[in-house]
Parts: C-alpha cells; sequence; structure tokens
C-alpha cells in the first residue's frame, strides 16, 4: 500500500474511534459495529447511492469480519476501505482510490443529522408570561406580574364544618345555648 505524505493515518484511526464509541456508552473504541460502520460510510460520503450503496456496505462489512464476530478491528476496517476504494473511485488505480477513500475518513466523526434541538426559550417564557394569562387564571397575579397566593382564590375552602352555601352556617352554637 503506497503512503503518501499528505495522508494521515492517525487521522483515520481517529475517525475509527469516534464511530466506534458512538452511540455505545461501553464502547472502547477498539471495534466497530455494523450499525456504526454503515454511520460511518454515510457521514463521510463512501456511500454514493451509485457506485457505493448501503447493501454493498453490509456485504463488505460482513466479508471482512471474523465469522462468529459482530464487529470489525481497524486492521479488518482498512480491509474494508481497501475493498470499498475501487467500488468508489472507479476511474482511478488502487493505490490512488484507497488513498482517496482515507481522505473521506480522516478526522470525521459522527454527525447529528436530524436530531431534535433544544428550545432555547420560547416555550418556557411563553408559558410563564403572567401578562397573557386570561379567565381565573389572570385573576391570580398582581400588576406586576407576582402571584397573589392564597389570596388570589376567588373560593378559598373554609373548614367550618358546613357546606359551602348553607344559609345558617355558625348558626349551632347559638342554637345549643337557646335549648339549655
Amino acid at each position: 500500500m503506497a503512503q503518501s505524505s499528505d495522508l494521515d493515518l492517525d487521522l483515520v484511526l481517529a475517525a475509527f474511534k469516534k464511530f466506534a464509541v458512538h452511540g455505545d456508552m461501553k464502547a472502547t473504541g477498539e471495534e466497530l459495529n455494523g450499525k456504526n460502520w454503515n454511520k460511518l460510510c454515510k457521514d463521510c460520503k463512501i456511500i454514493d447511492g451509485k457506485n457505493v450503496t448501503g447493501t454493498d456496505v453490509d456485504i463488505i462489512f460482513s466479508k471482512v469480519k471474523q465469522k462468529t464476530s459482530r464487529v470489525i478491528t481497524y486492521e479488518e476496517f482498512q480491509k474494508a476501505l481497501q475493498e470499498l476504494a475501487p467500488k468508489r473511485f472507479k476511474g482511478q488505480s488502487k493505490e490512488e482510490a484507497l488513498e482517496s477513500i482515507y481522505k473521506l475518513v480522516e478526522g470525521g466523526g459522527p454527525t447529528n443529522m436530524g436530531v431534535t434541538k433544544v428550545a432555547k426559550k420560547g416555550a418556557v417564557d411563553r408559558l410563564t408570561d403572567t401578562s397573557r394569562y386570561t379567565g381565573s387564571h389572570k385573576e391570580r397575579f398582581d400588576d406586576s406580574g407576582r402571584g397573589k397566593g392564597r389570596k388570589g382564590r376567588e373560593e378559598l375552602v373554609e373548614n367550618t364544618g358546613y357546606v359551602g352555601a348553607y344559609k345558617n352556617a355558625g348558626t349551632y352554637e347559638s342554637k345549643m345555648k337557646g335549648e339549655k
């Protein structure tokens, strides 16, 4: 394998390790599983849809890994790239194609396409803006937006022992005194 001076295999190894640990908290970065191999090929633009497809990538992964294994090592990863290079770069020699494929991979890392971003504010500010409250909720805040606490509630519960709309509430004591 011919290596030119501008090709940095340390960057290829770094990319391999980034993808090896992507999405797996227990991963050591020494082995790459099939899912992350596919992600590496997509994110580094090895899969172009014409010369190299997702199926090609899966077949080569199965070809280079050990029979009983579900992951590939860095050496097997290099073999896989050697197999993919002539397919991806058809007009180039084997060495040029391999160099071109290393260029695609080196320094690469997993991209998070389609991942939902965290809303910086917006919803929280809108939900906690007391000036926008209507109806009974509006009555619970003063003009400055501070809550009135219990005073802001129109119907406070009275623990008198009487039902809410009872007309003769508080007359029990006087009735009892009158009977004696």
